[in-house]
C-alpha cells in the first residue's frame, strides 16, 4: 500500500461526529476524524513500515499521525526523530498516544523520556511520564530501576500541583500505573496517592478535571487487577 492509497482509505473511514471529538480535545485541520479501531484493517495489511511512517506523520493530518504510529518501527528510530515526531505533536493526543506510545517500544525509551521529563516543556513533560506509564503497563517489574522510579515517584509529590496542566494529567497517570503495575513500589504509590489528593486540570473551552488517583487506584484493587500488565502497547 503506498501513501496516497492509505490516505484515501483514511479519508474514507472519516466520520464528522469523531471529528468534533478530536477538534474539542485539541486536534485542528487537517483531519478525517477515524476512530482508531477502524484503522486496525488497514494496519494490518501494512504491518510495519517506517518510510511509510514517516511520509503520513509528515502531513500534519492528525488521522495519518496516529497511523503513522501505528506501523512505525520503534527501534528503526534515533533519539533525533523522535525528538523530530515530538516537534511536530501540537497537542496531548499526539505526544501521549502517537510519540510516547512509538518511544515505549523502543530500547532507547527511558533515555529519550527522562530527558522529556526535565525539559520544562508541557507537551515534552507529558510524553515522558506517558511514556513511563506505558512502559510500567507491559514490561516486566526487573526492567526498571526501583530507586529511580522512587525518586520519579517523589519528583510527582513534591511538583504535580504546580507543573504544566497537560503534565499533571500524565504525572497523576504515572502514579496510577506505579501503584497497579509496578508491584515493588505499590504501597509507596498509593500513600503518595493520598497525600497528593486531588489534583486539578485546566482545560481550554472545558470544566476542569478533577483527578484523584487514590480513589482510582482503590477501584482497580475491588476489581482485582493489581499487578495488571498489558500484552501489546500498540494497538
Amino acid at each position: 500500500m503506498d501513501f496516497e492509497t492509505v490516505m484515501q482509505e483514511l479519508e474514507a473511514l472519516g466520520k464528522e461526529r469523531t471529528k468534533k471529538i478530536y477538534i474539542s480535545n485539541g486536534a485542528h485541520e487537517p483531519l478525517f476524524g477515524v476512530a482508531t479501531g477502524a484503522m486496525k484493517p488497514i494496519a494490518k495489511k501494512i504491518k510495519i513500515n517506517q518510510p511509510l511512517a514517516e511520509e503520513l506523520y509528515a502531513t500534519g493530518n492528525y488521522d495519518a499521525m496516529y497511523f503513522a504510529g501505528i506501523i512505525a518501527d520503534p527501534n528503526a528510530m534515533t533519539e533525533s526523530d523522535y525528538e523530530r515526531w515530538m516537534d511536530k505533536a501540537y497537542f496531548y493526543m499526539i505526544s501521549d498516544y502517537v510519540v510516547a506510545v512509538t518511544l515505549s517500544e523502543s530500547t532507547i525509551a527511558q533515555n529519550v523520556a527522562d530527558k522529556w521529563i526535565s525539559s520544562g516543556e508541557e507537551l515534552r513533560m507529558s510524553a515522558g511520564w506517558s511514556c513511563y506509564c506505558w512502559l510500567l503497563g507491559n514490561r516486566k517489574d526487573n526492567e526498571f530501576s526501583e530507586s529511580k522510579i522512587s525518586n520519579m515517584l517523589d519528583i510527582v509529590k513534591n511538583s504535580i500541583h504546580d507543573s504544566p496542566e497537560r503534565t499533571k494529567a500524565s504525572m497523576n497517570n504515572f502514579l496510577y500505573t506505579v501503584a497497579i503495575s509496578y508491584l515493588p513500589l505499590h504501597e509507596k504509590a498509593v500513600k503518595t496517592a493520598k497525600e497528593i489528593g486531588i489534583v486539578e486540570v485546566k482545560r481550554d473551552k472545558k470544566k476542569t478535571s478533577l483527578l484523584n488517583a487514590y480513589e482510582s487506584i482503590q477501584k482497580e484493587i475491588d476489581r482485582g487487577r493489581l499487578g495488571f500488565k498489558r500484552k501489546y502497547v500498540r494497538c
